[in-house]
């Protein structure tokens, strides 16, 4: 994706454009340090389009977003500027408006 804030062995994102587009605009938010997309698991069961929602933070404020298309099925890491849970719950409630 060659912009600043992302890590990780690839950069790719299911989803097509609605799901690159979305992890671009979460990486540009004032509150996010890095996105680091994860592995790309495909499931047996079948999904209906793509679908994305923010996971509970981690202890230290961090987040995960979970990308779905069909029965493929991709966590992204994402290190935001929180240093706990709440200040994590925080960011990802207002992270939220770019998915709807």
């Amino acid at each position: 994706m060659g912009r600043r804030g992302f890590g990780g062995d690839h950069t790719t994102i299911i989803g097509g454009r609605k799901g690159k587009k979305l992890v671009l605009r979460i990486s540009g938010d004032e509150d996010v340090k890095k996105v680091i997309p994860g592995v790309i698991k495909v499931g047996m069961s079948p999904g209906v389009g793509f679908r994305a929602k923010f996971l509970r933070p981690d202890e230290r404020g961090n987040l995960r977003l979970l990308l779905r298309e069909g029965s493929t099925v991709q966590e992204i890491f994402i290190v935001t500027k929180a240093s706990s849970f709440s200040e994590g719950e925080k960011i990802s409630k207002k992270l939220e408006k770019y998915i709807e």
